[in-house]
């Protein structure tokens, strides 16, 4: 086990192109582990009135993005700023580029949510604060339907730094005055090296943390299970066959200068109520 640079646990678990290694002790379908995390994963995360004409990403009736729209990228509280690369009908591909406009919610001491005791993370107060992408830009891709989207992230020098797979719910895409997206993000992760291609080191990451939801009351026991039922099935479908995305070199592709300039928040009552939202632990607010 050793620590992430954001400051989560990772465990190697295994590399690609072997064989994966089960981190659940159950098996369940995908729609099964979905439908155990659906009802606490949406119920009350989204205050946005535009999620009540959400549809489902992989629905014949789900909007579709043209290249240069710029969205929202919504994890429950979370909500960033993006611009589309590709929209098709495997998913959609974004470019957040560095210092886009994101809002967060933060501990209302002032301290960084990884600086929180873990026994503690999911119970403190908290508030909103409108931040910005830092570091290089970020391209991002979530397939329809699909309860995962992989983040591409990038070294300095524009190189490919490691491929990181959200866990998370299948997306719901909305229109209107502020289209995208709606997920929640599911707290368990894997992270694939981009050190020795096709060969990479997979590591699971933040498993510590997935059972401290359960000890401050986010998730139930088998809400966990289902999750990392998830993990499984992106290591089966996603990872040891190589499906695309990963099958499309998305890792080295570089955004036209127009498209790299930072996107920002829509200016709109219902951006100005998500900045006043709070609570006293992860569970309200």
């Amino acid at each position: 086990m050793d620590v992430s640079a954001s400051g989560g646990t990772v465990t190697l678990i295994g590399r690609r192109g072997d064989r994966w290694q089960n981190v659940s002790t159950r098996e369940m379908s995908l729609q099964r582990a979905i439908a155990l995390l659906e009802p606490t994963g949406q119920d009350g995360s989204h205050l946005d009135p535009a999620f009540e004409d959400a549809v489902a990403s992989d629905s014949e009736h789900a909007p579709r993005f043209a290249s240069g729209d710029e969205i929202l990228w919504r994890y429950g509280r979370h909500v960033e700023a993006a611009r589309v690369v590709r929209d098709d009908d495997r998913g959609l591909v974004v470019w957040i580029p560095s210092g886009s406009a994101r809002l967060e919610p933060v501990p209302a001491d002032g301290r960084r949510h990884r600086d929180v005791p873990l026994d503690e993370r999911f119970l403190t107060p908290w508030v909103m604060a409108e931040t910005a992408w830092t570091g290089p830009g970020i391209l991002r891709i979530a397939p329809a339907g699909r309860p995962w989207s992989l983040w591409f992230f990038r070294r300095p020098d524009g190189g490919p730094a490691g491929t990181y797979v959200n866990l998370e719910l299948p997306h719901r895409r909305v229109a209107g005055a502020a289209p995208g997206i709606f997920s929640r993000d599911l707290v368990l992760d894997i992270w694939i090296d981009a050190e020795h291609a096709v060969t990479e080191d997979v590591w699971l990451k933040d498993a510590d943390e997935l059972d401290a939801v359960v000890a401050q009351g986010h998730f139930t026991t088998e809400q966990a299970e289902a999750v990392r039922v998830l993990a499984d099935h992106a290591g089966h479908d996603l990872i040891v066959p190589g499906a695309w995305p990963l099958d499309e070199a998305w890792e080295r592709w570089s955004p036209d200068p127009e498209a790299d300039v930072p996107v920002g928040l829509p200016d709109s009552a219902e951006m100005d109520a998500a900045r006043k939202r709070s609570g006293r632990t992860s569970l309200e607010g």
